[in-house]
């Protein structure tokens, strides 16, 4: 008061109200318009929504408080320590980080605002905490920088981007900040005292949990995915302190090594994956036109041969790179006859050949009737029908017991395969195989009949089998000459033959007296018995106007150990007997298996109780393909593949099986998808991988048939002779060693127009092998996937490009 008197009796006036409160008015819009661009300027440097990298990222992690927002970038390509594959996994992994709300670093203040988008939560926190965010604690700088050197080598976020556009006005905004404080009231002081306290709670507890709890994710195939350590994006202190100064090379610039890496492995990864690959299909150029088999039609390499002594240009010559172009189909193709009309008759314009109808029609091969081609059922050695002679055998021989004793049987030159044909009436099995020679086609029109059979030749190498699984093998004229050269080709079907099995050889030498006759019978007479094989029965066939010589292979070794000469000698100890793939042909003879539990030492059980009863020498002491004791494993694959053919492949599917009949199995281990299918009336082609255990044997002991094979080669079959293509896990194997491209023409090659392939396999080969069936304008029958496996059935269609690839 006396100050205000003193102004008086100065003289000087007192300040109108007005003017007091203009200059309030003044310094409250000031403030306000100071506090409005802090925000801005706070809102323009807030964390960024959505990232501008072309470079996929992982979403966002983010926790919410009253006092602070923290934003944690979980980036696939940093993985410091992790795997290849884990590095890959991009889209999986963003799965694991998506939820937030599982993380035990959240605090419960932000349950008000889990329900809303990530969009949604960043600017919402950012206005109602200006002033607390510009309070917090700042770290120390160090430590900031080696935050951010992490981010930045592994690609720039929008983030940081901001951040370099709102560095010239940092002073200002803490300038304007600090006004900001100033004008705080009370009660916000209070307030905000409060809140800084409960930060230092919630950051000792986060000290404490410094790693991130990240849930692993449970696909639903019941696998759980490693979780992705915290430490390898975030690193602690220590590890911090060490990048500080002695890690500064490449500060925030990645290295071109870096950049063409990742640039090469995210176009490989699309590459594999499918994506952005267009297949552009041709025809095949070759002589052979619709009979094209790569590997059997190779002219390059059979004119470089040196010799053809030995069939040589028979044997299987497969170029260096797989073929990937299409075979055309034949002129006027229809869909097959079914089984078992088609044993007797097929359409001429599917096979349409004439030569062998002129040169064996007499014998009653084959003959041409219109549309059709027509089979009696005849052969060389049984013109009046194969059933009676195959009853002929059986006759001589009681103890041969067809369909029981003797299941699986192996016809060497088996002409148009009516033997097998027929063998089928009487429960057994035949795996038939001739040259592709000048008996034009006499395969394919086995196969297109329903018959299996292969193209092979007896020449300078094992046949694709292993040893000791034929029950019977049967040569009716089959032109080989078995007596030459030591009795070689001889040896090896002792090398296939079951001990105890019989050999049946049915030709002229046998019951004629010519001198050439005469000559070829006593050398083999000389031969079988150095082999100690036992002639049991000669005969002959009055209808058909044939003998036969049935021979048997013994049971064990005494007979080798007691011949006065070595000749043919015993194969070394060294010597595998079923080594069978490109294995050059010897002159000896394997010696026989000696124990009660080793394969070969007694016969299997008799037939059908052999398919389902596991080998006498499978048990517990051996480890199966899958892990478990042989013998459980065994059990375990049969009752897995009777339940699969049970509930999907037959009734689940929609595949119409009376339109089936030649089946293969592309990867079989203990024959359980065949032994599954024996309801059916259908015949399954075993095929066991040379890469694959070899399970080949134990297909044969249960009464079943099939053959080794390379699938990063050509198969020795004509094109459009499989109804049914099955792979199980095998394209995913492959692609470590072939390029899928040329094993997706083969399979188009042996599958039939409206033939089905069922694929199971990884999710990742079952979307590329799906991309390439649809560049061949295939029908999508059935694509499922569960976790990361994957299951794909599709259907073959008739058409073909107009293109021919250039001269091959």
């Amino acid at each position: 008061m006396a100050f205000g008197r003193g102004a008086k009796m100065d003289g000087r006036r007192p300040s109108s109200p007005s003017s007091s409160m203009c200059t309030t008015t003044t310094v409250v819009v000031f403030v306000a318009l100071c506090m409005v661009g802090a925000w801005m300027m706070t809102s323009s440097t807030v964390f960024p929504v959505e990232p501008t990298s072309n470079k996929k990222s992982e979403p966002i992690e983010v926790s919410t408080s009253n006092k602070k927002t923290e934003v944690k970038d979980q980036r696939a390509e940093v993985g410091f320590g992790e795997t290849d594959e884990a590095a890959k996994s991009g889209s999986v992994s963003s799965e694991k980080f998506e939820d937030t709300d599982n993380n035990d670093n959240v605090p419960d203040e932000s349950h008000s605002n889990r329900d809303a988008p990530e969009e949604e939560k960043f600017p919402e926190n950012a206005m109602e905490k200006p002033v607390e965010m510009a309070e917090e604690k700042e770290p120390p700088k160090e430590k900031e920088d080696s935050k951010d050197s992490f981010d930045d080598a592994n690609g720039k976020s929008e983030g940081q981007s901001a951040k370099e556009g709102g560095e010239s006005g940092d002073e200002e905004e803490k300038s304007e900040e600090r006004k900001d404080k100033e004008t705080t009231t009370d009660n916000d002081v209070e307030k905000s005292d409060a809140e800084k306290k409960e930060d230092q709670e919630g950051k000792s507890e986060d000290d404490a949990t410094e790693q991130p709890q990240i849930e692993e994710k449970v696909e639903e195939s019941g696998e759980k995915e490693p979780a992705a350590k915290a430490n390898e994006v975030f690193p602690d202190g220590a590890q911090s302190e060490l990048l500080k100064e002695s890690n500064t090379e490449n500060g925030s610039f990645p290295t071109q090594a870096a950049e063409s890496k990742n640039e090469k492995e995210a176009q490989a990864a699309s590459k594999s994956s499918g994506d952005e690959i267009t297949y552009s299909w041709k025809l095949c150029n070759s002589s052979a036109v619709t009979d094209y088999i790569p590997c059997l039609d190779n002219e390059k390499a059979i004119k470089k041969l040196h010799s053809t002594k030995h069939y040589e240009h028979r044997e299987r010559h497969c170029p260096a790179e797989p073929p990937t172009c299409l075979v055309p189909l034949p002129e006027g193709y229809k869909r097959p006859i079914e089984w078992p009309k088609s044993r007797d008759k097929v359409w001429y314009s599917n096979v349409p050949h004439t030569k062998l109808a002129e040169y064996k029609g007499h014998q009653n091969w084959v003959k041409v009737s219109g549309d059709h081609l027509l089979f009696p059922g005849g052969g060389t050695q049984f013109k009046n029908g194969a059933l009676h002679y195959i009853d002929t055998i059986q006759q001589a021989l009681p103890d041969i017991a067809w369909g029981k004793r003797s299941r699986v049987i192996l016809d060497v030159g088996c002409g148009v395969a009516s033997f097998g044909g027929y063998m089928f009436d009487r429960d057994v099995l035949t795996m038939s195989f001739a040259p592709k020679d000048e008996h034009e086609a006499q395969v394919q029109f086995a196969l297109e009949r329903g018959i299996p059979a292969i193209s092979a030749v007896m020449g300078t190498k094992r046949l694709p089998y292993p040893s000791r699984v034929f029950d019977v093998i049967h040569c009716a004229r089959c032109r080989v000459p078995w007596h030459i050269e030591g009795g070689k080709l001889l040896l090896e079907l002792n090398r296939l033959l079951r001990p105890g099995g019989y050999f049946v050889w049915s030709a002229t030498p046998v019951y004629q007296k010519l001198p050439e006759d005469v000559e070829i019978w006593n050398a083999m007479s000389s031969l079988t018995k150095s082999m100690c094989w036992k002639m049991v029965k000669k005969t002959k066939d009055t209808l058909n106007q044939v003998g036969m010589a049935i021979y048997q292979k013994p049971m064990d070794n005494n007979c080798y150990e007691k011949r006065s000469e070595d000749s043919p000698p015993l194969c070394k100890e060294t010597d595998d007997a079923d080594a069978a793939w490109n294995v050059p042909l010897q002159a000896c003879i394997p010696r026989l298996p000696i124990g009660p539990s080793v394969r070969g030492s007694k016969w299997p059980e008799m037939w059908p109780q052999r398919l389902e009863k596991t080998p006498f020498w499978i048990d517990g002491s051996r480890v199966g393909v899958y892990g478990k004791p042989a013998n459980e494993d065994f059990e375990a694959d049969y009752a897995h593949w009777k339940r699969v053919v049970s509930k999907s492949y037959v009734n689940g599917m929609g595949i119409d099986w009376s339109k089936v009949r030649n089946v293969m199995d592309m990867r079989a281990v203990y024959g359980g998808f065949a032994a599954a299918l024996r309801d059916q009336k259908v015949w399954v082609m075993n095929i066991v991988p040379i890469d694959s255990p070899d399970t080949l044997p134990i297909v044969y002991e249960r009464g079943l048939f099939g053959m080794y094979h390379d699938w990063c080669e050509s198969f020795s079959t004509y094109p459009r002779t499989y109804d049914l293509l099955h792979a199980d896990h095998l394209f995913s194997k492959l692609k470590k060693r072939c390029k899928l491209l040329g094993v997706f023409a083969e399979v188009d090659r042996i599958l039939r127009p409206e033939g089905k392939l069922i694929v199971r396999d990884d999710a990742e080969t079952i979307s590329e092998l799906e991309s390439m069936a649809k560049s061949l304008q295939w029908e999508v029958r059935m694509t499922y996937a569960r976790g990361k496996e994957g299951l794909l059935c599709v259907q073959k269609t008739t058409w073909r490009p107009k293109e021919i690839e250039a001269s091959m």
